[in-house]
């Protein structure tokens, strides 16, 4: 029997969720242009984790979930992902290309904890993965290479982190990510020092004005702590059956966003690629008998 519908309130909720982690991938391209991304994706965690870490009590989960989801989701989702929007990968594109966490979650699942992964799921991943072959084909520009690869290692980070917390027992989601949120800024600080240099940290910290300042604060409360404090609570109340599928709206939001601000273009083959990845993960999730686990989209 599927699912019955949102109430309007809490469906206006989810669709401003969604819109605003959709935004966020326009926000990223904006504040990494002039300033390391490594270091960007620090700051981001420090401010998920200051000062919620006070109010918020420690998960119950073994440290090493809490230090293996804050390193998965900290230092290799977003500091690859950052790392790629830096380095030409458009925010649209990346905004879509960050969902085929499904797919790779669906894989590691499979071989880690023995799930099945239905029919319909197969053919989402085999149409996602075509999409995603025709969009490296269209490399170039505002799509590059080198982005679309860390982008794709970035969302298998992603899926690690969902298994992580699947093995965590049933732990409160939200602590889970304000406190793991702890981990990733030291990590990252070091690798932005050892990259960009040092001079660049102290430069950007001690030199960058209010927009740069209001960004960040955006991408750690609005994003990640209002964000997936109201999703986990609309979960929690609705069910993943009726609210993990509107998930599939962040890519819409981000490349509609990427095309407002920053004019990116779709060419046929492209746009091509892009619906076949959208059509597959849209297959993937109604598809599926699993209920999907889902962390912060971006």
């Amino acid at each position: 029997m599927p699912p019955s519908a949102l109430p309007a309130r809490s469906l206006l909720l989810a669709l401003l969720i969604t819109f605003i982690w959709g935004v966020n991938f326009v926000v990223i391209k904006w504040s990494v242009a002039g300033a390391s991304p490594l270091l960007v994706a620090a700051l981001r965690f420090a401010v998920a984790a200051f000062p919620a870490v006070l109010f918020v009590p420690r998960p119950r989960v073994p440290a090493r979930i809490l230090w293996g989801y804050g390193l998965a989701v900290g230092v290799v989702q977003f500091g690859l992902l950052y790392l790629a929007v830096q380095l030409g990968m458009s925010a649209g594109v990346a905004s879509l290309l960050m969902q085929t966490q499904a797919f790779f979650t669906a894989l590691l699942a499979a071989r880690f904890l023995g799930e099945r992964i239905t029919p319909p799921q197969m053919l989402g991943m085999t149409l996602a993965f075509g999409g995603m072959a025709l969009i490296g084909l269209a490399a170039g520009g505002d799509v590059t290479l080198v982005g679309l690869l860390l982008t794709l290692v970035a969302a298998l980070g992603w899926a690690f982190s969902n298994l992580l917390v699947r093995a965590s027992g049933g732990a409160n989601a939200f602590a889970l990510v304000v406190w793991s949120s702890l981990i990733a800024p030291l990590p990252l600080t070091l690798l932005a020092g050892l990259t960009a240099g040092w001079g660049s940290v102290v430069h950007t910290l001690t030199t960058s004005g209010w927009a740069f300042w209001a960004a960040v604060l955006f991408m750690g409360l609005g994003n990640t702590v209002l964000g997936f404090g109201v999703w986990s609570l609309l979960i929690q109340r609705h069910g993943a059956s009726r609210v993990a599928p509107l998930s599939l709206l962040v890519p819409v939001f981000g490349m509609l966003a990427s095309a407002v601000f920053y004019h990116e273009g779709f060419p046929f083959l492209k746009l091509l690629g892009a619906g076949l990845v959208f059509g597959g993960l849209v297959l993937h999730v109604l598809g599926g008998r699993r209920r999907p686990v889902l962390s912060p989209a971006d």
